[in-house]
């Protein structure tokens, strides 16, 4: 009896202290600031001239509660939160069931967020599930709650919901899905968009239509249940297919949300941005983000691979004077896969990795005509180790050719034998000085790039070559603001020479091979093909392993990486090489315009030989000028 007393009064005691504490935390809440819930959450993106170019966490157009389908809002009360008039913030018998729930099957069944507490995570730009962040965005619902209506919180939760394709807000959604205001919505349109939120990236019907109409008759059903519409009505829906606009009049690309997204990851980053201010204002991000190159390079992209289902596509256009990044594509289609393979995937970056390789070489004491023999060979290592790579198709030239004919023809053997020749720590110290942050191991195969990089990283090392060996940090967002204008963060311009520009501009040079028919002999520079369609000089290397292709290329204004391949890391054809090299190309050629070559530096001189053995030989068909520090003219084989 004494025991059944004293956990009578335990109880009490806690449901009491239960009642002050909440008590205190809804007085405490009153007396804080009030949310501002037109500007809350909202991210201004802007180009290089200062354009708006996306907006989201919120509507381009705040649309009142009263000029909303009662529709779209009966649906979205009945799925999302039918209690919702009559809770303050929470509703404790959906969580109390959901725990229930939770035991009797061992997983969650059905969440029990309130549109309330799901507004209050739309403010934000990151989805922490930690126990602090659960603990604020509770106090955040409460403050909420007691500073708004009702009507006010469904009109700004509807104002910055996400409903898939890039579209934050109810206006936005309306007018992109069914081309016609939130307020004209039929009952089937409403009830559609209402079961988007659920998982945008599934449920809209530009993605996917079957599985967002599947989710409508979820929606409906739960509007029959609360009594919004009869069950005649609900029998009569989405007999006839519903016509999908699934367009917007501005922007209407297919990859820049993956520009965007990486905007915002670079956001996080930034330490003199806080995170608590989207909690009370907005963001004004302005970046290096060009539109005519997006659009080039999408375009570019779906001409060549519009209907690929297996392979995919990563892309990126960095202006290499300044570091700045101004397109970028992590995929085909963000509707269809928001997975940024740009910022998050590593692939080997095979025969891409020479140019690292080659610029240690001219460092090092070899020139642009040094020789090495091609032929198949076994090189041995670390005493009892062993390595025998092939050229592509197995063709060798038997003889000795020049380290720009081994570029031109991405040659196995000549790489591998640099390599050893210089130190297998060499290429790495290298290519890590040139902004490449990976780690790479000092083995024979790193010289033809079976190591995984990130497309990001990767490119930091390339601009630095790009750049005359001027080393610029890549980046996407110039400055950011709050709503009032007050500057937040403003990008300084740093940069280092961390490579010698006289042997830049001899590799600079010696990549141009890669397109020249003066080099056609026991077999063909590796892009060639794309010879007669260049209007300049590029510097290009292909680089192709069993899973992976690549093509990266440069002038001095514009340096571009294109990838192509699947997720699965399976075997891709030739084909996964030609789309690369012609997405390469076709976006460079249409995006640039007047682009002079590199200078020539001071010290730095020119000589005509033999393209494939460098002997001095003037009745040569093959004869191209090769370039030398001064003085380095006479340094041939080494072998």
């Amino acid at each position: 009896m004494k025991k059944l007393s004293f956990f009578l009064r335990f109880s009490i005691f806690i449901f009491l202290s239960f009642i002050v504490i909440y008590l205190g935390i809804y007085v405490y809440a009153f007396f804080s600031p009030k949310l501002e819930l037109t500007n809350l959450g909202k991210v201004f993106i802007y180009d290089k001239n200062d354009n708006l170019i996306y907006q989201g966490s919120g509507s381009s157009d705040w649309i009142s509660l009263d000029d909303i389908s009662s529709n779209l809002k009966n649906a979205v009360i009945s799925v999302e939160d039918k209690n919702f008039y009559s809770h303050h913030g929470f509703d404790y018998l959906r969580i109390l069931k959901g725990f229930y729930l939770l035991i009797k099957n061992h997983g969650i069944v059905e969440g029990a967020s309130t549109i309330s507490q799901q507004y209050i995570k739309n403010m934000y730009l990151t989805f922490d599930q930690t126990w602090s962040r659960k603990l604020e965005e509770a106090f955040l619902t409460i403050e909420l709650e007691v500073h708004y209506s009702k009507d006010s919180i469904l009109e700004g939760y509807l104002n910055t919901i996400n409903y898939g394709e890039g579209n934050y807000g109810i206006e936005d959604a309306s007018q992109y899905y069914f081309n016609k205001s939130s307020k004209d919505l039929s009952l089937e349109e409403a009830i559609m968009l209402a079961g988007i939120p659920k998982n945008p990236s599934n449920y809209n019907p530009v993605s996917n239509y079957d599985l967002c109409i599947e989710r409508a008759k979820i929606v409906a059903s739960t509007m029959v249940k609360n009594g919004y519409i009869t069950k005649e009505e609900y029998d009569s829906l989405f007999l006839n297919k519903i016509p999908i606009y699934g367009k917007r009049k501005q922007n209407n690309s297919q990859m820049i949300l993956y520009y965007q997204n990486a905007v915002l990851n670079e956001l996080e980053n930034i330490k003199e941005v806080p995170k608590s201010l989207m909690e009370s204002g907005g963001l004004k991000i302005y970046t290096a983000f060009d539109m005519e190159a997006e659009q080039k390079m999408e375009e570019a992209i779906l001409k060549q691979m519009g209907n690929q289902e297996e392979l995919q596509v990563a892309s990126v256009m960095v202006d290499p004077k300044s570091g700045g990044v101004i397109a970028l594509t992590g995929g085909l289609n963000y509707a269809k896969s928001q997975y940024n393979r740009a910022l998050m995937a590593k692939r080997q970056v095979g025969s891409t990795m020479k140019p690292f390789l080659y610029y240690a070489a001219l460092e090092n004491g070899l020139v642009s005509s040094s020789v090495f023999k091609s032929e198949e060979t076994t090189f041995h290592y670390d005493n009892d180790k062993t390595y025998a790579p092939h050229n592509y198709n197995d063709i060798y030239g038997n003889k000795d050719i020049t380290m720009a004919s081994a570029i031109a023809y991405s040659d196995n053997i000549y790489a591998v034998k640099t390599h050893l020749f210089l130190g297998m720590d060499t290429l790495g110290n290298v290519a890590n000085r040139c902004g490449i942050k990976e780690e790479l191991p000092a083995n024979p195969s790193l010289a033809l790039g079976t190591t995984e990089l990130n497309m990001l990283d990767f490119a930091q090392g390339y601009q630095t070559l790009a750049n005359g060996g001027d080393q610029m940090d890549l980046f996407f967002i110039r400055k950011v603001e709050d709503l009032d204008g007050n500057v937040l963060f403003e990008r300084k311009s740093e940069h280092d020479y961390v490579l010698n520009s006289n042997d830049v501009f001899i590799l600079n040079e010696m990549l141009t091979s890669t397109s020249n028919a003066a080099f056609n002999d026991y077999t063909t520079p590796t892009a060639l093909s794309l010879a007669s369609r260049m209007s300049r000089k590029y510097a290009l290397k292909t680089g192709t392993t069993n899973t992976d292709s690549w093509s990266v290329g440069y002038t001095p204004s514009l340096l571009m990486l294109v990838w192509v391949g699947n997720d699965e890391a399976k075997d891709v054809d030739y084909t996964a090489s030609l789309y690369g090299k012609e997405i390469w190309l076709s976006t460079m050629e249409n995006y640039l315009k007047d682009d002079e070559w590199y200078d020539v530096p001071s010290n730095v001189v020119g000589v005509v030989k033999d393209a494939i053995s460098g002997d001095n030989d003037l009745s040569s068909l093959h004869n191209v000028l090769f370039y030398y520090v001064k003085g380095t003219e006479l340094v041939n084989n080494l072998e």
